[in-house]
């Protein structure tokens, strides 16, 4: 394989990183090009405050990446909590994004102890205690 035609992953990664903070950066310059009523409106459709939907637009499309994994380190089957509970999950979700403990909550993810710790910082745990085995995968 020539030299000009070997993959360079590492630059890769930093030219997709890039180009998704000048997306999130368009994005937020859009969002706040909006006048406060229809910023109001917007939030009140989507059932949160304008607060909580400005800060969840700062956070960008990834801020929950994380539930789903404590999700599945918890054996919840999230398909199942969107059928079952759709409301409660969009809610989690929202809580997820803007949770200030992502590095603890990385951390216990990649070292599979997530289980036996997140709700010592989980801001989602009192809800995922509630669901209880109903939506437990079998």
């Amino acid at each position: 394989m020539p030299a000009q035609a070997k993959p360079y992953p590492r630059v890769q990664f930093l030219i997709d990183t890039f180009a998704q903070w000048l997306r999130h950066r368009r994005e937020l310059s859009e969002l706040r090009q909006l006048d406060r009523d229809d910023f109001e409106r917007i939030a009140m459709d989507l059932q949160v405050t304008p607060a909580d939907l400005d800060e969840l637009v700062r956070h960008g499309e990834h801020a929950a990446d994380e539930l789903p994994q404590m999700l599945k380190a918890l054996g919840i089957d999230e398909a199942a909590l969107g059928r079952a509970e759709p409301l409660v999950l969009r809610d989690m979700e929202r809580v997820c994004a803007m949770c200030k403990d992502k590095p603890r909550c990385h951390r216990d993810l990649a070292a599979g102890t997530a289980g036996e710790h997140y709700e010592e910082y989980c801001l989602n745990a009192p809800t995922i205690d509630h669901l209880g085995v109903a939506l437990t995968k079998h």
